[in-house]
């Protein structure tokens, strides 16, 4: 499933146990008022017990976001592409793309978990259930663009490229009320044309990415294949069909087992561009 390809991972990777769920509150600061302690314990329940439901343990909560966006696009100056954020926190970024798999537990974990992801969504992947990504909007979580219809932008001329991008911008305005500001070529694929393109029609950053998850483990760029400060994580809308017989839920769980086993936790994406 390399930047929206077919699933390239083996059946020979060990299926993991669920994580044992922590049983420790997360750490609270200071609180004013005598209840304070309690409200805080409630949540670090109601937390604990959520993430039990999948079996995962609590993430650590993300540093405060940066005062300055250490990834800003210039006035006149080009569309950064990014596959990573300059930061030394212990952070990653979870990007997921297309938008075919609308699996309704999906929705459920994420209103569970309150993990941050951005989505890169295509048209033609989304227009049979637009109404499927409004609660995951709704909740917070990025909606950012994917072309109209998926192709590779490096075989098109400047004005396809242009209508890809700038028409899948109005779609998902229209749709989303937010026009967005960060935008993934199919494929990865993309070169100046796309860059100025992209420019054109308000996009901020074009966003590629350092490991892309696949059913049970991740694909690393680096030769060391570990996650590192920063890194932007690849995954997909994909269902049982793709997955092998593997739910969204199960893939999504998967990888955040592998960022918390790194001692990484998930941060937003659009705090830092």
């Amino acid at each position: 499933m390399t930047g929206c390809g077919g699933t390239a991972e083996s059946d020979a990777a060990p299926a993991r146990p669920p994580a044992a769920p922590s049983e420790a509150a997360p750490s609270e600061g200071p609180q004013a008022g005598g209840d304070a302690p309690d409200r805080a314990a409630d949540r670090a329940a109601g937390a604990s017990a959520a993430y039990r439901k999948w079996g995962l343990e609590p993430f650590a909560a993300p540093p405060a976001p940066p005062r300055t966006k250490p990834v800003r696009r210039q006035p006149g100056g080009p569309v950064p592409v990014i596959s990573d954020i300059p930061t030394k926190d212990k952070v990653v970024f979870i990007t997921i793309d297309d938008g075919a798999e609308k699996d309704p537990e999906f929705v459920a974990m994420m209103k569970d978990l309150k993990v941050p992801v951005t989505m890169f969504l295509t048209d033609s992947a989304i227009r049979t259930d637009y109404g499927y990504f409004e609660p995951l909007a709704a909740l917070g979580h990025g909606v950012a663009n994917h072309t109209l219809t998926h192709p590779n932008l490096r075989t098109l001329g400047p004005a396809a490229q242009r209508r890809e991008i700038c028409g899948q911008q109005t779609k998902l305005a229209e749709r989303y009320g937010t026009t967005p500001r960060l935008f993934r070529p199919p494929y990865g694929n993309w070169n100046e044309d796309t860059r100025a393109a992209a420019g054109s029609c308000g996009v901020d950053a074009i966003v590629l990415w350092r490991e892309s998850m696949q059913i049970k483990n991740m694909q690393y760029q680096r030769g060391d294949k570990k996650l590192h400060p920063g890194d932007i994580i690849l995954a997909h809308f994909r269902g049982p069909a793709e997955l092998k017989g593997t739910t969204m839920t199960r893939m999504t769980a998967n990888m955040l087992r592998h960022i918390q086993e790194q001692g990484f936790t998930v941060a937003r994406l659009e705090d830092y561009v």
